[in-house]
């Protein structure tokens, strides 16, 4: 039986790749005090490119989690099934520390490092959740230092430790939250949920929250209003005595992306919690763990650009058109390198983030300033780009990109998470503004480093001039705030690209989003740029045959 076509012209799986071939991580890695790591970091990659790890991403999503409410007999269970698949990827990311491993590294560079290996390890965006969630947990922990104590050598154990079993009683712990509630969404100070302290020092919880995800962890930082106002409280799935805390799962979400994250509906129905620092100050306490999750929305957006980016070339390389090969025709390449400029834009100044997160938790309070109102820009601007990156990287395949088997729509459905996620582009815009009026030091310390790409590139002092322009009048501030923190994100990655970034990228990047010579699509960069060594760093790693 003889064929009826031979297939050819079509770009081979994208399999035994190393992931941390990035040069604008690998760069940041050394430059932000964590070149020790990158034997870690590149072994973890080695790992993503393989054709298994890559099948444990889309079956996990393929397949998502089940909720089970009642067993055989009508006892009440609450339970939620995931594929084997899932248990792989939690498995290799707890064991690798992309958890809350750092907490328990005194080395300087240890969130450093954790950040390059969550973005190279970009298989599953979903596992990452609970993974990044853990992470978060510890700093918000720390305001009550017995429960750090107990629960904190668990919580960074890099041991997965799956099953519902009294907290106590694992070699491991992953954590979760449940904040927010159908009346007030990221308006947590309107929640409802009554904490009622009892005799022994812990609380009951009465009280529905709309988006409980990974319904399965250990542990739950969650907010109610407790006599003294809005309180936070570590809720564990298990109590002491093996029982299950009353936390009744409704239903699980049925959401656009993010499929292989159980994000659910719970009612507590007095169940049992600790107070976590003090009552009336719910808000206060949880506000560093904002910060590492946000910092992840930053991460886990630069690596989704960094795999569009990726899947693109790949496909450019190996597909012809009109007798030559799509990456040699001059609009696909303006296409291709304007796709990388926003990508090594957003991983350079997430590295430079990154870095300033280590630095705030030894103690240093220029970089935690740095870290507040850079990372609320940056969250805004990076987030709001990736589904727009992820749909011209899907475009570059045409009809095969939108096909499920290439992988790009599962990213396409992804990215509007981590524009969602610790609050929309509104909330974010609007945090920065509050952290500008409440916190003037972090305006300083943010010129301060802004600055020290001064004189460097003439479009970009141009800028600079506008925003202080814009800073200087606070009427209408609220009506402006997306248009002020968009220049501000911009600006302050075109700083980090003038003094870290390759020459070529931060002219492209200076050429088209500081001096407004750009159609605003990809593949709009204005002539003259030199464009071969911006594709030649986004197929770094990738095989050419």
């Amino acid at each position: 039986m003889s064929s009826t076509h031979d297939v050819f012209n079509q770009a081979p799986p994208l399999v035994g790749h190393n992931t941390a071939d990035h040069p604008a991580l690998l760069e940041g890695l050394h430059r932000e005090g964590a070149g020790w790591a990158e034997d870690e970091v590149r072994d973890l990659g080695r790992l993503a490119g393989t054709q298994e790890a890559q099948d444990w991403g889309r079956l996990a999503e393929r397949y998502p989690p089940t909720l089970r409410t009642h067993d055989r007999y009508g006892h009440r269970v609450d339970e939620v099934d995931y594929v084997p698949a899932y248990h792989d990827l939690m498995r290799t990311a707890v064991g690798h520390g992309l958890h809350a491993a750092p907490w328990a590294d005194p080395r300087p560079g240890a969130h450093v490092a954790r950040a390059a290996k969550f973005l190279v390890w970009n298989v599953d965006a979903g596992h990452g959740c609970p993974i990044s969630m853990t992470y978060a947990a510890v700093p918000a922990l720390r305001a009550t230092p017995d429960l750090a104590g107990r629960f904190e050598p668990l919580l960074t154990n890099r041991e997965y430790d799956p099953g519902l079993r009294a907290p106590d009683s694992k070699r491991g712990l992953i954590a979760g939250m449940s904040m927010t509630e159908k009346q007030g969404g990221s308006d947590v100070r309107a929640n409802t949920t009554r904490a009622v302290p009892q005799a022994d020092g812990t609380y009951l919880l009465t009280g529905h929250k709309r988006f409980t995800s990974a319904p399965m962890s250990d542990l739950f930082l969650t907010l109610a209003q407790a006599p003294g106002g809005l309180s936070c409280f570590l809720v564990p799935r298990v109590l002491e005595d093996d029982s299950l805390n009353p936390m009744r799962l409704m239903r699980l979400k049925d959401k656009l992306g993010n499929r292989s994250n159980a994000s659910s509906e719970i009612e507590y129905d007095q169940a049992q919690g600790w107070l976590v620092g003090e009552e009336g100050r719910g808000v206060r306490t949880i506000v560093e763990m904002v910060n590492m999750t946000r910092l992840d929305c930053v991460i886990g957006t630069a690596a989704g650009m960094r795999t569009g980016l990726v899947q693109a070339t790949h496909h450019a390389r190996h597909r012809s058109a009109f007798g030559r090969a799509l990456i040699d025709q001059d609009l696909m390449r303006n296409v291709l390198a304007d796709l990388a400029v926003e990508s090594e834009a957003a991983t350079t100044v997430m590295m430079r983030l990154a870095g300033a997160n280590d630095r705030a938790v030894h103690g240093d309070e220029h970089e935690a300033a740095i870290r507040r109102l850079g990372l609320a820009v940056t969250k805004y601007q990076v987030c709001k780009r990736g589904p727009m990156h992820a749909a011209e990287a899907l475009e570059c395949l045409g009809g095969n990109g939108y096909i499920e088997d290439s992988d790009l729509p599962r990213l396409y459905r992804e990215l509007p998470l981590l524009s969602i996620w610790e609050g929309s582009g509104n909330v974010a815009a609007l945090d920065a503004l509050r952290a500008m009026a409440r916190e003037p030091h972090t305006v300083e310390a943010f010129f301060t480093e802004v600055e020290l790409a001064s004189g460097a590139d003439h479009r970009f002092d141009d800028a600079v001039g506008v925003l202080k322009k814009e800073l200087s009048h606070a009427d209408d501030i609220e009506t402006r705030a997306r248009r002020v923190v968009e220049l501000m994100a911009l600006v302050l990655q075109g700083s980090q690209l003038l003094q870290h970034g390759h020459a070529a990228v931060a002219d492209a990047f200076c050429a088209s989003r500081l001096g407004r010579d750009w159609g605003g699509a990809f593949g709009t960069l204005p002539s003259g740029l030199d464009l071969d060594p911006i594709i030649d760093r986004a197929v770094a790693g990738t095989p050419a045959d």
